[in-house]
């Protein structure tokens, strides 16, 4: 049976001004089963920021804030309020993939985190917050709804969607023959490649312009019409998208927004 490390079920309580209750504080450092092979994090939380850093050690370090909940409420009773700034976060490893364990759903924890800088990540929050990393080299997986992805100095491959808030990636490097996609419903999709990709690209902006500064060859091919049919109904929808290719194509890039810019760079 495989090593399972745990750090779970750490309490720790703050009984203190609010505007200390907002600073970072050192939780835990979390070690690999195997430190000199690349590694996996895994973060899913409701409420918060999530910040990632590469560096140059082997373990995963955990840092968070979490949110003094907003109340009118000073005193009750003639009892003054304390500020509540508890914590209930943990983590897990087995087999290198540290999953961070947040038992507070309803709290606005703002997490930051360092990892080795050969590390994958599968990183989403819903609310309160933008997800930002930097330095870090491998599979890229990165979900918002209510807030903005940064991914700064990456290398490897990415995938990244958010609903309201815009999408911002700069590759160092890109692994061959990875697929890849980039999406926002409401906010700009900007996203740096090295000028030697080679992609398939498909692109679909329905309010917003695309822009690009690569020799990018454009399909003139024609609409996709996407046909329902149903007992008492005929539907046909028009789904137009713009396929080209960079660098006499490769592997598929998808990118789309509803309501933002599509800007492809190179560097």
């Amino acid at each position: 049976m495989k090593n399972i490390r745990k750090i779970l079920l750490v309490f720790i309580i703050f009984p203190v001004l609010m505007a200390s209750a907002q600073e970072s504080v050192d939780l835990f450092s979390v070690p690999l089963s195997r430190p000199n092979e690349a590694g996996r994090l895994e973060v899913g939380q409701i409420s918060g920021s999530i910040h990632v850093l590469g560096y140059e050690g082997k373990e995963v370090i955990v840092k968070a804030s979490i949110q003094e909940r907003s109340s009118s409420e000073k005193t009750k009773n003639g009892l003054k309020r304390v500020t509540n700034s508890s914590m209930n976060i943990g983590a897990e490893e087995k087999d290198n993939t540290v999953r961070i364990i947040n038992e507070n759903p309803n709290r606005e924890t703002d997490l930051d985190i360092k990892v080795p800088k050969n590390f994958s990540l599968k990183l989403s929050t819903v609310n309160n917050g933008d997800i930002e990393v930097q330095g870090v080299t491998g599979e890229l997986e990165i979900s918002n709804v209510n807030g903005e992805i940064r991914l700064r100095d990456i290398g490897g491959s990415a995938s990244a969607d958010t609903t309201n808030g815009d999408v911002t990636v700069v590759f160092n490097s890109v692994k061959s023959n990875a697929g890849m996609a980039f999406s926002s419903f409401n906010g700009t999709v900007d996203v740096t490649f090295p000028n030697s990709l080679k992609a398939n690209v498909k692109l679909k902006s329905e309010m917003g312009e695309i822009y690009t500064d690569f020799e990018m060859a454009v399909d003139k091919q024609k609409a996709v019409a996407k046909t329902e049919k149903s007992s008492q109904t005929y539907k046909v929808k028009i789904d137009q998208w713009v396929n080209g290719t960079i660098n006499g194509g490769g592997p598929e890039m998808l990118f789309k927004t509803f309501n933002g810019d599509i800007i492809i760079r190179s560097k």
